[in-house]
């Protein structure tokens, strides 16, 4: 399956506050979207963005969705900023 470019997503500010907040911990949109100065379909929009760049995974919790970092996506941005550090 190909994803989406990870860089694309990450371009965003909103995504990348979202991705910071998911480091910490799995979360809910509704809890995500308490700390945007943005609606909950936009931050549905902006994590469907990290989910199709494989960023973010999501799982069903009774009728709740959890979304959480997903690491192995993040693979091909570190191979590709390691280069620089090599």
């Amino acid at each position: 399956m190909s994803h989406a470019d990870p860089f694309d997503a990450i371009s965003d500010p909103n995504r990348r506050y979202l991705l910071e907040e998911l480091r910490r911990a799995p979360r809910t949109v509704n809890e995500l979207a308490e700390g945007l100065p943005i609606s909950r379909p936009a931050v549905s929009q902006h994590l469907k963005a990290l989910l199709d760049s494989n960023l973010v995974s999501v799982s069903a919790s009774g009728t709740k969705r959890i979304y959480a970092i997903n690491k192995p996506g993040f693979d091909r941005v570190n191979l590709w900023l390691d280069q620089f550090w090599s």
